[in-house]
């Protein structure tokens, strides 16, 4: 038995750009345990060149993914909806353990089940070498400030 995840399917734009920002801040909370719980027991991810199916994988690439890419920051934005599944562009900012910044950009496709858990995510990014003194992404570590812009905003 799952637990749903609202704003469920059928999506409207306005319940597509709620969900996108949800996910956002999942991801923001850096949480690998609680973002994994938004997705369905045996989802099925494409991350760059790594696959994972279920939570317990989704969980661990997370950990790992928090581990490396350290001071991790995230805008997600709707790209295109339909009845059940979301395509989204996003950006992050993180450094390794050397001090080397990053912004990484990428798209997403997702499908969600009936009770709105994510069953299947594509991901494509890619990651651009940038200066600690071009970083665009200042607020606090966590959740997007409501009154920091998108990627829209800051020409991403």
């Amino acid at each position: 038995m799952s637990t749903q995840r609202p704003p469920l399917p059928p999506f409207t734009r306005e319940s597509a750009i709620e969900k996108v920002r949800l996910a956002e801040d999942g991801w923001n909370s850096r949480d690998p345990a609680k973002v994994a719980l938004a997705y369905t027991p045996d989802t099925y991810w494409r991350n760059r060149a790594e696959f994972a199916t279920g939570r317990k994988q989704v969980e661990e690439f997370l950990a790992r993914k928090w581990d490396r890419e350290l001071d991790y920051r995230l805008i997600k934005e709707l790209w295109a909806h339909t009845v059940n599944r979301i395509a989204v562009r996003y950006a992050y900012e993180w450094h390794d353990d050397s001090g080397n910044w990053f912004r990484s950009y990428g798209n997403e496709n997702w499908e969600f089940d009936a009770d709105g858990l994510m069953q299947r995510r594509f991901a494509c990014i890619n990651d651009c070498p940038i200066k600690e003194s071009d970083r665009l992404f200042h607020w606090p570590l966590g959740r997007r400030p409501d009154n920091h812009p998108g990627l829209s905003e800051l020409g991403l």
